[in-house]
């Protein structure tokens, strides 16, 4: 299963737009513009758009607290996603949620959170769901190597497994969870061997390999649309900031992090590009312009943008 060919610069534009979204949201976290955490994505770019590359807008995904690149990779609107991270109005959920709750469920991203796997259980609900209203559709459930410990996980696997239900789950293993190293928390080096253990199955990706992510991720969604069940996929990729704006990153050292930006997915897919006279490298130029322009005028919009107004306080609270 492969791209086609004029669907690959829109997979560039898309990997552009989460790379300087993040870099501007790095920005105005260090200058005290947007309050609260920030958990960026950047380094992991290919694994959120290899995977909504390879899926139907009506489809759905769960996300994470790192789930800036999904919901820009499932078609989210970045002015909506810039006025939320600064507390406006017209973010998509009015300036209250912030950067780990962005949900656009028109768009179907069934949204983001600050539970550690709580999209895992999400994701099954929308799969249950599915399968009672007889819809055609699949969910892609983004989860962390560290959620891969959590119970839910074993509960929810097992459960979409024995029903059958159309959930493909994407373990972004990014080799670590907060400060904790995978070989730590792991005593097995090819996490989808867990697989096995639920009778469905289970692939390692090269997550910094957006066309490598598209074809594992086609294969799956193929399967769970047609009734066969669950799959699990684990892309191994890397995030190059800290786990969050407090992370002083002492667990690792440069030159591990230098390795990895060698592996820049951004990097490997221009060369490909290129290599294969898919873009010029012009092309390629003007296509990165014209993302940072759409990331300046995001950025514009968020901040002419007014606050929640004070009689707005209760509105969208449903807990007594």
């Amino acid at each position: 299963m492969e791209l086609k060919k004029e669907m690959l610069p829109e997979i560039l534009r898309q990997m552009f737009t989460i790379r300087k979204f993040e870099e501007k949201v790095a920005d105005f976290l260090a200058q005290g513009k947007i309050h609260g955490t920030g958990h960026l994505y950047i380094g992991e770019e290919a694994t959120a758009v290899g995977a909504c590359a390879a899926i139907e807008a009506n489809d759905y995904i769960t996300s994470t607290h790192r789930g800036h690149g999904h919901c820009i990779a499932k078609g989210a609107d970045i002015k909506k996603m810039m006025a939320e991270l600064l507390g406006k109005e017209t973010g998509y959920c009015r300036g209250k949620g912030g950067s780990m709750h962005i949900a656009d469920v028109e768009k179907g991203n069934l949204g983001a959170n600050g539970v550690v796997g709580g999209s895992i259980g999400i994701a099954c609900g929308a799969g249950v769901t599915i399968q009672m209203k007889k819809l055609n559709r699949v969910v892609l459930c983004f989860f962390g190597d560290g959620a891969f410990n959590q119970g839910i996980f074993h509960e929810a696997v097992n459960l979409a497994s024995v029903w059958k239900l159309p959930v493909v789950f994407i373990c972004e293993n990014n080799q670590y969870a907060m400060s904790t190293a995978t070989k730590i928390a792991f005593n097995i080096k090819d996490f989808s061997l867990r697989a096995q253990a639920y009778g469905i199955p289970g692939t390692v990706v090269d997550g910094n390999d957006v066309l490598a992510v598209y074809r594992e991720v086609s294969r799956a969604v193929s399967r769970a649309r047609a009734g066969q069940g669950p799959t699990l996929l684990i892309a191994e990729t890397y995030r190059w900031k800290g786990h969050s704006r407090s992370d002083a990153e002492r667990y690792r050292t440069r030159d591990e992090v230098a390795q990895w930006k060698k592996r820049c997915p951004l990097k490997r897919f221009k060369k490909y590009l290129s290599k294969n006279n898919v873009l010029t490298e012009e092309e390629i130029e003007k296509l990165e312009e014209e993302t940072h322009l759409a990331i300046e005028a995001a950025v514009k919009f968020a901040e002419e943008s007014p606050f929640p107004s004070l009689d707005t306080l209760e509105e969208g609270v449903y807990a007594p």
